[in-house]
């Protein structure tokens, strides 16, 4: 009975392994690490939709937390590992990824999917149009998120934190088109790239003297402290939570929470990944695609703290609450 038994445990295993060597590879580098939540969001999605079907192997480049001194380092390390898989399709998260490794990928026949670029990519191919790579775009809905903090409070003057990291200044240069200023409608919008720790928090002290009626917690990934080491943004939120005296909201959903923001009219990676996957799904089954322009994902939805709307006292009555997420 226990041969019977090993027999079959060795076939069920010889099947499994057969099925994997036969499943096509699919490469995800990601230009930052494991448990950064936007991340999560777009790798969870991928592995719904991508994951039965294909073995995917992912990459961190971890870009967030090391010098730029590194980068290059990481995205070296995770060229060597396209060239050991040679996979189907490579799938690259973020700007950075598609910074290191878009040039490289574009002199070679792999198709490639990026997701979550804010900048123009075709600059980082400088301007040659490529065969094999398209992607999705990512875009902070700057209006509608504004006018929804107008809807709840009475604004006059708002401001959005940034932290320096490439995102950020790509999105100021892109979005905001390197304007430290902006008036949407009847609200003042005034933008920071911080990075430092100590510059962040004179900011979150000064708000109130400054006449900020809010503050938009966009990206703060890459502050550093005073010997220029990463801080952790669990650590920023923590005491961000406890010294801001104006109302905290956001652009992306993991920006919101207990001993976060408030929330807001959000983006999250979950439609990033579902985008990108769906575009590599057509890419890898039909052979006749033509690879076309980037497409831009507007889906953005409300979500809100329960802990931090009893902070502030704020009622959600002028929303339609039908349409709203909670998180803690």
């Amino acid at each position: 009975m226990r041969r019977l038994l090993n027999i079959l445990l060795f076939l069920i295993l010889f099947l499994q392994l057969n099925l994997y060597a036969q499943k096509k590879h699919i490469l995800i580098i990601e230009s930052y690490h494991h448990d950064y939540i936007w991340s999560t969001n777009y790798r969870n999605a991928i592995k719904e939709k991508l994951g039965s079907d294909y073995n995917l192997k992912f990459f961190y480049m971890d870009t967030k937390r090391l010098p730029l001194s590194k980068h290059q380092e990481s995205a070296k390390k995770a060229w060597n590992m396209y060239k050991e898989l040679n996979p189907a399709l490579v799938i690259l998260g973020d700007d950075n990824a598609l910074k290191f490794l878009g040039p490289k990928l574009a002199k070679t026949k792999t198709k490639v999917v990026y997701l979550g670029i804010n900048n123009n990519p075709r600059k980082y191919f400088n301007f040659i149009p490529t065969k094999n790579i398209t992607g999705v775009l990512e875009r902070p809905l700057l209006r509608r998120s504004i006018f929804y903090v107008k809807k709840l409070l009475d604004v006059k003057k708002v401001l959005l934190l940034f932290d320096a990291g490439i995102s950020s200044q790509v999105i100021f240069k892109e979005i905001f088109r390197n304007k430290s200023k902006l008036v949407l409608g009847d609200v003042e919008v005034d933008i920071l790239l911080l990075e430092q720790f100590d510059m962040w928090k004179k900011s979150i002290l000064d708000a109130k003297k400054n006449n900020y009626d809010a503050i938009v917690l966009s990206s703060y990934h890459t502050i550093k402290d005073k010997d220029n080491k990463h801080v952790s943004p669990a650590r920023i939120c923590e005491w961000t939570s406890k010294n801001i005296t104006v109302p905290p909201f956001a652009f992306w959903n993991f920006a919101v929470g207990e001993n976060k923001s408030i929330g807001g009219y959000v983006i999250s990676g979950r439609e990033q990944g579902i985008e990108a996957s769906q575009l590599a799904l057509k890419i890898l089954e039909d052979k006749n695609y033509s690879i076309g322009f980037p497409s831009v994902v507007e889906k953005g939805y409300l979500l809100f703290s329960r802990s931090q709307l009893k902070k502030w006292g704020i009622s959600l009555k002028k929303l339609d609450t039908q349409k709203i997420k909670f998180v803690k």
